[in-house]
């Protein structure tokens, strides 16, 4: 049934509006009052707000590290402990996030 798939996310890019792959998305944040998905072919402008996103792609390894963003965890490379009080997420695409709770939790650190 249509109505039990999960809604799709669409982003635009260069005048076209694409369907993403949730999977694909780095990270996904808000500037200057829009919200921008970040893959590895570039940025798409979502007509959503951050935590409408955020819905979407629930149940997913999404974290919110800011009021801002949210980081694809398959895309995490590495993390930096050694910031007092920080923890820096380096990501695949070369991409680099702060701390944030959620991280910790998630790290069982």
């Amino acid at each position: 049934r249509l109505s039990e798939q999960p809604p799709l996310l669409c982003g635009e890019r260069a005048g076209r509006l694409e369907v993403l792959d949730p999977d694909a998305l780095v990270r996904v944040y808000a500037a200057a009052g829009r919200v921008y998905a970040v893959t590895e072919k570039g940025e798409h402008l979502l007509r959503m707000r951050l935590y409408e996103a955020e819905a979407r792609l629930a149940g997913r390894r999404f974290v919110r590290i800011s009021h801002s963003e949210l980081v694809n965890l398959d895309w995490a490379e590495s993390f930096d402990t050694s910031l007092s009080g920080t923890i820096c997420v380096r990501l695949k695409n070369g991409g680099t996030c702060r701390y944030v709770p959620a991280i910790k939790q998630i790290l069982g650190i």
